[in-house]
């Protein structure tokens, strides 16, 4: 028999004691003696038996998991993000189970409905970047269950949320650029119904006008990813030619963008500065090393799962938080 098989029952009838008993030996409980307690246990140890978490959840309606959905767990940003929350989360008794949606909607849907199928307490959550409909999200909050949106928030959806300042941090990394002397800098945008992706431009733009500067909208592209960077070379080619700083809505786009323009000749940062989001390590492994954003995610990942278990540990309906950390400028080699 394998150990995930060993039931109390199994262990009563080792012991030719009722399941009852074998239940309260293995708490030692007061009414059972301690010679039963002490045969139980090390019976239970011997056969390595483990509790069945699923039948403790539905006799104390609470599993004890949290779901954590992102969209990418090899980004270094999400990474740290789970290793926040799960510090936190282990610390506080509590189990996490992980999915990622691959920025895939229908997968962002799967994994709501498996990790609420599985009755976890609760779920923090990063949106993919191709979810326009949230109804998958009111569902599960119908259900009880509720959410703690991270960096790539809802709107929509009522919940706590932990955020970085990407308006505050655009518009610091772009006035950086400006008080160098660029004055034609270009924006590789990330998609606008994101947040993160409206507020970035929003800084952006704010930083231009702060400067007296006119935006110039042909130099701003919506191009987010490095493949984006590959489908777009000629027209960022040009735009590098037309153009005296990029800032890059994220440090992987940037670093695509950065090699392009050095594969074509332009020398970095003397006739094009570059500039990203995120501090990601890749930015200081690069030459020249990229001047970006720092954001703080193995600390915003805690924050998410300590709000999603003060959620959990409230009995009526306290107002949602929205816990905004800020951005920190990080200036290095590339502008």
């Amino acid at each position: 028999m394998k150990p995930s098989q060993i039931s109390l029952r199994d262990i009563a009838e080792a012991l030719d004691v009722s399941v009852s008993t074998v239940s309260r030996a293995l708490k030692n409980h007061p009414d059972i003696s301690e010679e039963t307690c002490r045969k139980v246990q090390e019976y239970a140890r011997r056969v390595h038996y483990r509790p069945n978490a699923m039948a403790l959840g539905l006799k104390q309606q609470r599993s004890q998991t949290i779901g954590v959905i992102v969209p990418e767990i090899v980004h270094h940003f999400f990474s740290s993000v789970i290793s926040g929350v799960e510090d936190l989360a282990y610390g506080s008794g509590y189990r996490v189970m992980i999915c990622q949606s691959n920025e895939d909607y229908l997968r962002e849907v799967i994994n709501v409905q498996a990790l609420a199928d599985h009755r976890v307490d609760g779920l923090l959550v990063s949106i993919s970047k191709s979810t326009l409909d949230q109804q998958h999200f009111r569902q599960v909050l119908d259900q009880g269950v509720p959410i703690v949106f991270m960096d790539r928030i809802s709107r929509e959806i009522p919940s706590d949320r932990v955020i970085t300042n990407d308006y505050e941090g655009a518009r610091m990394v772009v006035s950086h650029l400006l008080g160098q002397g660029r004055r034609r800098i270009a924006h590789l945008a990330g998609p606008q119904h994101l947040c993160v992706g409206k507020e970035r431009y929003q800084g952006y733009l704010r930083a231009l006008k702060e400067h007296n500067i006119r935006l110039d909208e042909e130099r701003v592209i919506r191009c987010d990813t490095p493949a984006r960077v590959e489908q777009k070379k000629a027209q960022l080619l040009d735009l590098a030619g037309r153009s005296d700083a990029i800032f890059a809505v994220n440090d992987f786009t940037a670093v695509a963008a950065m090699r392009l323009l050095q594969d074509n000749g332009f020398v970095i940062p003397e006739q094009v500065a570059i500039a990203g989001f995120g501090d990601d390590p890749i930015a200081s492994i690069v030459r020249p090393t990229l001047t970006t954003v720092e954001q703080r995610g193995y600390d915003m990942g805690r924050e998410a799962a300590r709000l999603l278990i003060k959620r959990l540990g409230e009995e009526g309906s306290e107002a949602y938080q929205t816990k905004t950390f800020p951005a920190f400028l990080k200036v290095r080699d590339s502008g």
